[in-house]
């Protein structure tokens, strides 16, 4: 039987890589290693005598199966495997595997749930509800300025430093998953809001020490929360009378679907949003058969062709 200190090791230098080499958060690291806990729980009760190399992928499928006893949903377990892969893929690139017995295990199809979409006037709607005569109610248009104006995701709201702010140049520097740094344009708008909060309500707040550079603070002088984020935008949505769940993601998938709705490259849409992959950015894209169709009537070549005939 193999012993826990060997799976416990390989658990703590998994952990390091994922810190100093992915540069992953604490919430994604910790996510990671909980998911990796199952499976040497599986293979302490099903596999004990086997170490990393003796894994094949019919073992990574038991594993699956194993999974399916403890009714865990479609999306967990989607989410386990992709923690899997990863720690494969780990032990490969340090040679403690020859080959990589998780390239070909596959999970459960997941359904793309595509969130509301609020339309122009309802987001004009929700800006036009805040009460602008009180001092939270100018930080909190600024706030929903951003997210719908840059697509931030709310951590890097939260997070918006006054070091990353080039207003004059209409950009602001985003830290974004695995603190990859992105520099995303900022409309007129937005801006006048941002400045309107930092020169009349931030400038005058009593600021924490160690919370000088973040832009977005609370009453106490510390930056915001995520939860406050949500309790901001859910407060300002129900005073528009919005029927839709509205969150912060909400005006991020707005402003991109906007983007490609007014015609904007999918490309350049990714890059604002900070997406690895544009096959992420896709789900932006869920433009309806109308629109669609006129796009390929207006642009087709051939299309076009036919029509000059």
């Amino acid at each position: 039987m193999i012993g826990t200190e060997y799976w416990a090791s390989i658990k703590k230098d998994f952990k390091a890589y994922l810190s100093l080499e992915r540069g992953l958060s604490a919430n994604s690291i910790a996510a990671y290693l909980q998911d990796i806990e199952k499976f040497i729980l599986f293979l302490s009760q099903e596999l004990p005598a086997k170490k990393a190399p003796d894994l094949n992928i019919q073992d990574l499928q038991y594993f699956l199966i194993w999974l399916n006893k403890w009714g865990l949903g479609a999306a967990t377990q989607a989410r386990i495997i992709s923690g899997l892969k990863a720690l494969f893929s780990y032990l490969f690139i340090e040679g403690t595997i020859k080959s990589n017995p998780s390239t070909l295990l596959e999970g459960p199809r997941l359904s793309r749930k595509i969130p509301d979409v609020l339309s122009y006037e309802e987001v004009s709607a929700i800006l036009s509800s805040i009460d602008l005569s009180m001092p939270l109610g100018v930080r909190n248009k600024a706030i929903i300025e951003i997210l719908y104006g840059c697509g931030l995701r709310v951590s890097e709201l939260t997070n918006l430093k006054l070091s990353g702010l080039f207003l004059e140049t209409g950009i602001i520097r985003v830290i974004g998953k695995n603190n990859k740094e992105r520099l995303v344009p900022v409309g007129k708008h937005a801006i006048h809001s941002l400045i309107q909060y930092l020169r009349h309500i931030r400038k005058l707040s009593t600021i924490q020490k160690g919370q000088e550079d973040f832009v977005f603070l609370n009453r106490r002088g510390k930056k915001l929360s995520r939860i406050m984020i949500f309790h901001i935008v859910r407060e300002a949505s129900a005073t528009a009378g919005i029927q839709k769940t509205v969150s912060p993601h909400t005006f991020r998938h707005s402003f991109a679907t906007h983007l490609v709705e007014g015609g904007a490259d999918l490309k350049a849409v990714q890059d604002m949003l900070g997406h690895e992959s544009i096959t992420t950015t896709e789900i932006y894209t869920h433009l309806d058969t109308e629109y669609l169709r006129e796009t390929i009537l207006s642009f087709h070549p051939l299309h076009n062709k036919m029509n000059h005939k």
